[in-house]
């Protein structure tokens, strides 16, 4: 019997772990697309609501910044191209979730056609805080074709 009552612990404590990653999981999820909507319409108040405090972007150009700075080019009146993002894996560290995946960025030429539009590859880090996720470090590089 007490085999059985240990058994029965270890069941529902392993499920109570799943559902609570499968929610976390379905949270960054959300997460990802509602920063990148918040790009897209300039919204800077509600996006450093989003990106913890020391917040930091390697950008496709190489060139490391902070929230300080994307602020400022945004109220410069500079438009960040439209951006598809595709996650293939979320990865859970403790409070720490690392978003892995291909983005598609629209061109200049501002095309629909996303056979046209260019393909990067991205890193986000997103930790746990007691106000819920943050979006902490982004890593994107655009990828070359050989």
């Amino acid at each position: 019997m007490k085999v059985l009552n240990l058994f029965l612990i270890c069941f529902i404590v392993a499920n109570c772990v799943a559902f609570g990653q499968l929610n976390d999981e379905m949270k960054i999820r959300q997460l990802e697309k509602h920063w990148t909507e918040l790009l897209d319409k300039g919204d800077t108040t509600s996006l450093l609501e989003i990106w913890s405090e020391n917040y930091v972007v390697n950008n496709p150009n190489g060139k490391i910044v902070t929230p300080k700075e994307i602020v400022a080019l945004m109220k410069s009146g500079h438009k960040f191209p439209a951006v598809e993002r595709i996650i293939e894996k979320i990865t859970f560290n403790q409070d720490i979730a690392i978003v892995m995946g291909k983005e598609l960025q629209q061109p200049g030429s501002m095309t629909p056609n996303h056979d046209d539009w260019m393909p990067r590859r991205f890193t986000n880090v997103w930790i746990k805080t007691k106000e819920g996720w943050k979006l902490a470090a982004r890593q994107s590089t655009q990828v070359v074709s050989q």
